[in-house]
């Protein structure tokens, strides 16, 4: 049952964050594209804002897929913690803890499930499970 486990906790998360990442790269499931997110994060701080949202995207897009499929597990861990502990110092931190109130709630969560996966390993449901058979 480990294994189904660390295989639905791979999937949900890994392809959220690709997800999310498809909004900043395309402009996909409601997102505003590499242009639009780059203007945001100039308004942040974060600069130049394209070349940031353009890397931001790509770590979360292709961060989020590798997880998703258990390959580089331990890499795309840290694509998907790296980004999130971005969004935390640049953004949510200043607002605390609680996520209804813009804080750093959900951000936690997500790098606790990314980094309980790469310390335990993906599980023999992956890529890198079916690869080491």
């Amino acid at each position: 049952m480990t294994d189904l486990g660390l295989l639905v906790l791979r999937l949900v998360l890994g392809v959220a964050f690709a997800a999310h990442g498809s909004q900043k790269l395309f402009g996909w499931f409601g997102g505003y594209g590499i242009a639009g997110t780059g203007g945001w994060m100039e308004s942040v701080g974060i600069k130049p804002g394209k070349v940031m949202a353009a890397l931001a995207g790509l770590a979360e897009f292709a961060g989020g897929l590798l997880f998703a499929a258990g390959l580089g597990t331990v890499m795309a861990a840290g694509l998907i913690t790296a980004t999130m502990l971005v969004a935390i110092f640049k953004v949510h931190g200043p607002k605390g803890f609680w996520s209804q109130n813009g804080g750093y709630e959900m951000n936690l969560l997500i790098i606790a499930g990314a980094v309980a996966v790469a310390l335990t390993g993906p599980g023999a449901y992956s890529l890198a499970g079916w690869l080491t058979r």
